[in-house]
């Protein structure tokens, strides 16, 4: 588990395209603060079907940057 507060731009020499994976979002807000939490579920075959794979939370910081980064690259409005 991780709290996204910032992101950095990287640069990859090679990226492969992942299997695909189921994916729930969840809403909360903590202590007056609104969280997003991203968490992802392994394939079906795993050793436990539906078992969080990994999770990470968006604050509203890192969440604003992610939307900036997300219109910029694919060109939403």
């Amino acid at each position: 588990m991780a709290l996204i507060t910032t992101l950095e731009r990287g640069d990859m020499q090679r990226m492969q395209l992942h299997e695909a994976a189921e994916a729930r979002y969840f809403e909360q807000e903590l202590d007056g603060r609104k969280l997003l939490q991203i968490s992802t579920f392994g394939r079906p075959t795993r050793d436990i079907p539906g078992k969080v794979s990994q999770t990470i939370q968006l604050n509203e910081e890192s969440a604003e940057q992610l939307f900036k980064i997300l219109k910029q690259h694919f060109g939403f409005s």
